[in-house]
């Protein structure tokens, strides 16, 4: 499941470091530009709200299934775009469908006893972590030497081999909440007013997921803005450096095994407040940048990994609607922060890509700090 959800996943990734590419091959630049990778964000929370859901409903490994057929397509589409109104439209499709990792992660916590849960959550986002950063390291290689489209090529055929391997690998899972389909998404409103500790944990990844896609959507242009004019493959290169905060998701889900307090939470926002001083002080350099992606990976995911934790631990018959829930609001996040970065890109430059980062650090500090004696912290036991 950890290798399946690093190789689905990179999909959404791939546009990042080849934006300057793109935008040079189709004639786009600045905030249009910018829509590409927005509207990647904004097709997964779309896809994550209307069709994770049915893994409760459905059985799971058939959706899976499906969907990497279709994600293979949208993938053809995004490699053959003429134009940069179809590479929206094609990035759109594309999150739209690469919502298979968001299946992976409630059927991997639906088979971990509960006790272990934190941990089995962290080993699968540990795939897809790894999977978000160095698809970056990947595009940057295969852009550079071989040209952007061929990168949506080759994607697409890793889709194709995927869905053979899980039809063969992955176990069948029963549906837990068969109803309609139109009761499954009014529950979504009902689970969303009755879970506090949801909200918050979606409203705090949300803001850190912002923060990380400030960076990420505009490093490719501010690398190529300074005196080396570094390329595509020196952006990509920078997701090798940010496996350190992969390598520390399972220690983080055992440790929110054991803890029921947010400490972990104010911490790991601590670091990704820090990251973006640093990028801000010293990202005139490539150590410091590379300092800056080492603080900024690893907060993000801490944070990503102790929220998981929580929220599956809530309702085991409803994981894959929570997931939905927790992960419209955090690709919202995302999305938001990738046109908020390129937007300040463009206003302010790297100055200001950092003071939106910090930002939305910030807020999201204060909210954790605000919640800690007016929202629960342990879920009821599972």
């Amino acid at each position: 499941m950890a290798v399946a959800g690093a190789f689905t996943v990179a999909n959404l990734y791939y546009n990042q470091p080849l934006l300057g590419d793109i935008g040079r091959t189709l004639g786009a630049s600045g905030s249009a530009l910018g829509l590409v990778p927005m509207l990647t964000q904004v097709g997964y929370a779309v896809g994550i709200l209307f069709l994770v859901p049915l893994g409760d409903s459905l059985e799971r490994r058939r959706v899976i299934l499906v969907l990497c057929g279709c994600v293979g397509v949208a993938l053809v589409a995004t490699a053959l775009a003429p134009d940069l109104r179809v590479m929206v439209a094609a990035s759109f499709a594309l999150g739209v469908t690469t919502v298979i990792p968001q299946l992976l992660i409630p059927f991997a916590a639906q088979l971990a006893e509960p006790s272990r849960r934190g941990r089995v959550v962290g080993t699968v986002m540990s795939g897809l972590l790894i999977g978000i950063l160095l698809s970056r390291t990947v595009a940057g290689f295969v852009g550079t030497h071989l040209g952007w489209r061929t990168m949506f090529w080759t994607a697409a055929g890793l889709m194709v081999v995927l869905g053979i391997v899980l039809r063969f690998t992955l176990p069948a899972q029963p549906p837990l909440a068969s109803m309609p389909y139109p009761a499954l998404m009014r529950s979504l409103i009902h689970l969303a007013r009755t879970e506090p500790v949801l909200r918050l944990h979606a409203f705090l990844g949300a803001l850190s997921f912002g923060a990380f896609s400030a960076f990420w959507a505009t490093l490719a242009l501010y690398l190529q803005s300074l005196p080396g004019h570094y390329d595509a493959q020196v952006a990509g290169l920078f997701g090798v450096v940010g496996v350190a905060g992969a390598a520390i998701a399972p220690i983080v889900g055992r440790h929110a095994d054991q803890r029921g307090d947010r400490r972990l939470n104010a911490l790991a926002i601590a670091v990704l407040l820090a990251s973006f001083g640093v990028l801000w002080l010293w990202g005139h350099t490539l150590w410091g940048i590379a300092l800056g992606v080492v603080l900024l990976d690893l907060g993000a995911q801490a944070n990503q990994i102790t929220n998981q934790a929580r929220v599956y631990a809530l309702r085991p018959d409803a994981r894959s609607r929570l997931n939905t829930l927790y992960m419209v609001t955090y690709f919202v996040g995302g999305a938001s922060g990738a046109w908020a970065g390129t937007a300040a890109w463009t206003r302010a430059g790297w100055p200001g890509v950092c003071a939106v980062g910090a930002a939305m650090s910030l807020t999201a500090l204060v909210t954790v700090l605000w919640s800690s004696r007016r929202v629960p912290t342990r879920a009821p036991a599972t």
